[in-house]
């Protein structure tokens, strides 16, 4: 078991950087052919496209956690999915959906 893993763990590692290294080679390649032409954006390095993922990661993408989509509340009942409504407007300042009584009437 531990010869498999020191022989493992290397390969895990430069798999998991050439996935990065290949992920900002894209994001540059696309923001120089894209945005330079149609915004008048200057074009960036291979560092700064390696930023921009980071930071999209960390903005849109989170650290691994599965968070909210559509195929997971799929498997809640009407009632789990009204109460993550609810708990969605609230947090985010919306107050109550239209069909629900503010209860200070």
């Amino acid at each position: 078991m531990n010869k498999k893993w020191i022989f493992l763990g290397p390969v895990v590692i430069l798999l998991f950087l050439l996935f990065i290294a290949l992920g900002g080679e894209i994001v540059h390649a696309l923001w120089n052919w894209l945005l330079p032409p149609l915004f008048g954006l200057r074009q960036i390095s291979f560092w700064e496209a390696l930023g921009i993922l980071a930071l999209s990661r960390i903005l849109f993408g989170g650290f691994g956690g599965r968070g909210m989509t559509l195929s997971s509340s799929r498997h809640m009942t009407p009632e789990e999915r009204e109460r993550c409504r609810q708990g969605i407007r609230r947090r985010f300042g919306f107050g109550a959906s239209p069909g629900e009584s503010q209860g200070n009437e």
